[in-house]
Parts: structure tokens; sequence; C-alpha cells
């Protein structure tokens, strides 16, 4: 994408009602919507976060097939996910919003309890050890969505890397967390979950053309203990 594009989409994005592009200051000192998130949506359905949510196919595609739930779809890269809040706009899809921050500030964007769903798609598994720091799942991130998410709350890994689904899952055992469903190739699974199939990314469509399975997780976290 040329710096253009991006300059032009950058300057749109700041015209459009369903995004939000706080600074990093605001988001660590008090953000305005931390626990007043109906207030953005005027409503009191649940949350679910798309994180690194790229395009933001799966936060639109989401949306619309449930207009009870309202959606967030987070990612540093504003250029990215212009292509989804447009879509939004355009489809007049009032239950959908976009927020331009680190993933690693999501539990300052969020309050306790505040949010119902976690959904990671297409992550950077970051396979180097000195990397670990920034795996989606690992320890530090686990604890940061627990903070945020309900009792019952759930999150979902769909992965083209086998080594981010074992990683994963082998921490979800190891610490004692939930694993609600887990299989290796979504595609040749007939137990996998429709919202899992019906659904697929710009860079998943890539993958499955390169013959690349794709895995999924859906697990609780369970502490015994307040983080």
């Amino acid at each position: 994408m040329g710096s253009k594009n991006k300059l032009k989409r950058f300057h749109e994005n700041e015209t459009f009602a369903n995004v939000v592009q706080p600074t990093r200051e605001e988001v660590l000192n008090t953000f305005s919507l931390k626990g007043k998130w109906h207030t953005f949506f005027k409503n009191n359905h649940p949350i679910v976060l798309e994180l690194g949510c790229g395009k933001g196919e799966y936060t639109i595609a989401l949306a619309q097939k449930n207009p009870q739930k309202n959606f967030i779809g987070i990612d540093i890269k504003g250029a990215r996910f212009w292509r989804g809040a447009k879509t939004a706009l355009e489809e007049n899809l009032s239950n959908v919003a976009f927020v331009r921050t680190q993933i690693e500030l999501v539990d300052f964007l969020f309050a306790e309890n505040e949010v119902d769903e976690i959904w990671i798609t297409f992550p950077d598994p970051q396979i180097k050890y000195k990397r670990t720091k920034h795996r989606m799942t690992n320890t530090d991130f686990l604890k940061k969505y627990h903070r945020i998410l309900k009792e019952n709350g759930t999150v979902n890994l769909k992965t083209d890397s086998e080594f981010m689904h074992g990683y994963t899952l082998g921490l979800l055992h190891g610490e004692g967390h939930e694993v609600l469903h887990a299989n290796h190739n979504v595609y040749k699974n007939l137990s996998s979950p429709e919202e899992v199939t019906s659904t697929q990314t710009f860079y998943e469509k890539q993958y499955l053309e390169k013959g690349k399975p794709i895995t999924f997780i859906k697990f609780k976290l369970t502490y015994n203990s307040v983080l």
C-alpha cells in the first residue's frame, strides 16, 4: 500500500464515528470508555473483541450475524482496519467499533467483567524464544484477558500455525484452564463451530490456497485467585 493511500485512510478514520484512536497516554491514564462501552454503543449488549483484527473481516462477519452483540476490533494498524470500519458504516452496522492501539493495553481499555468473548485470528506466532513475551496467548496476555472477561467468558484462537496451536494448548493444560474445543484442521472436522468455518480472513484464504490446515481452540480461563 502506497504512503498516499495510508495517509488517506488515516484521515478517513479520523472522520469515522465507529473508530476510536486514543493516544497511549490516554489509554494508560484512565481511558474514558473503560467500563463505559455501553455509552458508546448506547445499549448493554454483550461485548466481543477481535484482537489484532487486521482488515476486520471477523469483526464485520460476526456483527452481521449477531446484531444483539457489540463487536470491537483492535489493531495498531489503522490503515488495515479502515476497510472494516468503512464497510460497517456502509452497511449501517451500529454494533461495530474499531480501536487503534497496542493489544498489550487491552486491560486498560476495558473494566473487569466488561467483555463476553475474545477472538484472536491469525496472530504472529512469534516463534523465536526471545519473542515469547509478544505471543498473544502467553501467560501475561491470558491474565489480561481474564481481568476483562466475564466469569463464563471465552477466548477463541484461530491460526494456521501448528506451533502457536501447540504452544497455546500446552500452556492451557499446564495452567489448568478449560479447553472447550480444539482441532488441527477446522475444514476437515465436522464438529468445527459454524462461526469458525463460515468466515475466512484475507490471510486465511492465502493459507488455504497453499494447503495449510487451519487450527482452532476455544477455551475458558480459570484462576483460583484474583489476579
